[in-house]
């Protein structure tokens, strides 16, 4: 191969090295919610369950395109009249270059911001509508971008209570960049013991090469991997890992 590296090529689930990245048990949950969301539950090192993750036209409830659409609903509703007032308007509106006047009408009686808004939204693809999920944690308390953060948080619980189970007790691993800023409450989810936060599935992948090479991974050799990986990232070329 290109990379100089050789051996048997296996396919897993990015979800299940999410888990594998933050827990070396051989059991619990993990949920991601970037551009997309989903929620599965690990038995035995394997990936027994998943909830969601089935895009954004059908699914992705919390992730950052969930987020963003209903950004642009919030805004796109207070320019029609049809919605409360809200920071997200302007900061919307500054993102895309669109005056934040909303007092000129065009000839069909619209303001003119709106329909600059549906031209920009509608030019691009849906999934880029995750570009302003953002915007939600940087207007501070604003009542309608509050609301949206609540939500996303209890539809990413729905998820992982979905797949909950009594006898499936371990670690909840979340990731991607939207949970980080939202945080995950799994109170009353009886059986997990605590959530572990990761920032990517690089030690996940290694520790799952290791098992399908038949090395048992236990906490000290998990704690190595992770080392390891950390050695890596912050040695310069100049300064390699010997």
């Amino acid at each position: 191969m290109q990379a100089g590296v050789r051996g048997p090529l296996v396919f897993e689930s990015d979800l299940l090295a999410t888990f594998c990245a933050g827990a070396w048990e051989p059991d619990g949950y993990a949920v991601v919610a970037g551009t997309g969301a989903a929620a599965i539950r690990v038995r035995g090192g394997r990936q027994e369950a998943v909830a969601d993750g089935i895009g954004w036209l059908l699914g992705d409830a919390g992730s950052g395109f969930w987020i963003g659409r209903r950004v642009a609903r919030a805004v796109a509703a207070q320019l029609d009249r049809r919605g409360p007032a809200t920071a997200l308007t302007g900061a919307l509106l500054e993102s895309l270059g669109i005056p934040a006047d909303t007092t000129p009408l065009s000839p069909a009686g619209r303001p003119e911001a709106l329909g600059a808004l549906l031209e920009a939204v509608y030019a691009a693809r849906p999934i880029d509508l995750a570009r302003f999920a953002p915007l939600v944690f940087e207007v501070g308390d604003d009542p309608v971008a509050s609301a949206i953060r609540a939500d996303a948080r209890a539809a990413l619980r729905t998820s992982l209570r979905s797949i909950h189970r009594l006898d499936v007790s371990g670690p909840v691993v979340t990731g991607g960049g939207v949970l980080g800023r939202l945080g995950l409450d799994v109170a009353g989810l009886d059986g997990m013991r605590e959530v572990r936060r990761v920032t990517d599935g690089s030690a996940g992948a290694a520790v799952l090469a290791l098992r399908h090479h038949g090395v048992a991974v236990d906490a000290l050799m998990f704690e190595r991997v992770r080392t390891s990986l950390e050695l890596v990232r912050t040695s310069s070329p100049r300064d390699p890992v010997s």
